[in-house]
């Protein structure tokens, strides 16, 4: 047993620490996301099962994330919980393809700025929509109006002794979470989330507190195959932006995990296509089960490594104790207080707000730095999706514009013909320095333009300079020279 299975010890122990982690998030961020608590363990369970069977990356644990709340509400807001099935199984499908058509080691030429801004977009909107939960207030739909409204809820709460109770809840919450990482080590072996939760809901018993709990249906109440309507809904055009939104969030932020998990251990490398395919199935069979969008999870994953885990033996147990724990004690959700699930999701998308990396590359890499801030604030003020558009263009945009870099010097001897060489790279997005450079030369003055020095010039570069050229010998001096690129 110990000669086939020589790991299975760590692995066991790693489950048991994982599953801890895990069953707090789980519920916190499907109550966040507007679906029935035990959709959350569904994905968790899905996650460890099926994900953690498969091969990609030996280590990272999958699961429901905080990172896909935000887009999973608005879908469930717009679609309905029902379709929210076929929404997460084309998803799946979509990132099956990918796998297939290995465009997975692709998601990592995507720029860090980028995927940075997008988790400090969501930690934002999480952040700010938990506050409400954690006051039992209904929170705006829009980011900008869950932000610009936080003063509001504020002074609706102070005069309210039941929202009070319920931020008091919240903010216990946090600050076990936080006070957790200062105690020894032997008490840090229980998940600090776990015990802030268990805190909080014997606190809430204890003195009676007027706080709303984790609604219960039961495993397999809440569990929706989806019907023909639910299908139906594909033939409406505005459902596939949300797919492709959830097969692209999830992909680049399960890969990026992987990334980051590859760092904390000497074991086997990511296999970037074979983990996308992996993750498809995952997603496949969930949208199956009507249970929330899956990702590979950095917190979860980092716990399996910090725990031991040598092998994908811990990531599968972990599944089996969830569909346990699923199965033997539901009833225990129900006694939990749905502010201490939102102080610990206020933590986690405060985790998600990249403050080190903004103040490094403020420093080094000023660009990077205003597209990571403008896709965070697009995200907050339109939506993820749209956020993360924009986030990308912006860094094709400053891509371009530094491969693009020229160089035009002009030399001018008082006497004889201006030379006027240009090197570098001539794009049109440089064609207003060139035209603007060659006009304010002298119209009386013969012209020789080398372009020997250029390694590219477009088409638009190209017909600009010989137009130019056209119009400058037609005033009665020698012909422009070109020298040819």
């Amino acid at each position: 047993m110990t000669t086939k299975y020589p790991y299975l010890r760590q692995d066991f122990l790693a489950s048991i620490v994982v599953f801890l982690v895990a069953v707090p998030l789980c519920v916190g961020v499907a109550v966040a996301s507007g679906v029935p608590a035990e959709l959350g363990l569904v994905t968790g369970i899905v996650g460890g099962l099926v994900t953690g069977f498969l091969p990609g990356s030996s280590l990272q644990v999958s699961g429901p994330a905080a990172g896909l709340t935000v887009l999973v509400f608005e879908a469930v807001s717009e679609f309905g919980v029902g379709t929210l099935g076929v929404i997460v199984l084309m998803a799946g499908l979509l990132q099956l393809a990918m796998g297939f058509l290995k465009i997975g080691r692709w998601f990592r030429a995507i720029s860090v700025s980028v995927v940075e801004g997008m988790l400090c977009g969501i930690g934002l909107v999480i952040i700010a929509g938990q506050i409400y939960a954690a006051a039992g207030l209904k929170a705006p739909s829009t980011g900008i109006g869950k932000i610009a409204g936080l003063p509001g809820a504020f002074a609706d709460a102070l005069g309210s002794s039941a929202a009070l109770a319920s931020l008091g809840i919240g903010a216990g919450t946090i600050a076990v979470i936080v006070l957790w990482k200062k105690l020894p080590k032997a008490v840090q072996s229980v998940p600090g989330a776990l015990a802030a939760v268990v805190l909080a809901t014997a606190a809430a018993l204890a003195f009676g507190l007027p706080v709303a709990t984790v609604t219960v249906e039961g495993l397999f109440g809440v569990i929706q195959v989806p019907g023909a309507g639910a299908f139906g809904e594909l033939a409406t055009p505005a459902i596939w932006g949300t797919i492709i939104a959830f097969a692209l969030i999830a992909s680049a932020e399960s890969l990026f995990s992987a990334a980051a998990v590859d760092r904390l251990h000497d074991g086997p490398r990511t296999e970037y296509n074979k983990e996308m395919v992996a993750q498809g199935v995952g997603n496949t069979v969930c949208g199956l089960l009507g249970a929330l969008p899956m990702t590979a999870v950095i917190v979860r994953s980092s716990a399996n490594v910090n725990a031991g885990a040598k092998t994908k033996a811990s990531r599968v147990l972990h599944g089996a104790w969830l569909l346990l724990f699923a199965a033997a004690l539901p009833s225990a959700l129900a006694l939990v207080p749905i502010p201490a699930l939102a102080g610990i999701l206020v933590h986690a998308g405060w985790k998600l707000i990249p403050f080190r990396q903004i103040s490094t590359l403020w420093r080094s890499h000023r660009g990077e730095a205003l597209i990571l801030v403008v896709t965070a604030v697009s995200i907050v003020a339109v939506n993820m999706f749209e956020g993360v558009l924009i986030g990308l263009a912006l860094s094709v945009v400053k891509t371009a514009w530094e491969a693009s870099h020229l160089k035009t010097e002009v030399i001018d001897k008082g006497a004889g013909p201006i030379q006027v060489h240009l090197s570098g790279n001539a794009t049109f997005l440089r064609l207003p320095k060139i035209l603007d450079s060659l006009e304010a030369l002298p119209q009386d003055r013969p012209v020789e333009l080398d372009l020997s020095g250029l390694h590219h010039l477009d088409h638009a570069c190209r017909t600009a300079l010989e137009n130019w050229a056209e119009r400058h010998s037609a005033v009665g001096t020698e012909p422009v020279r070109m020298t040819a690129a």
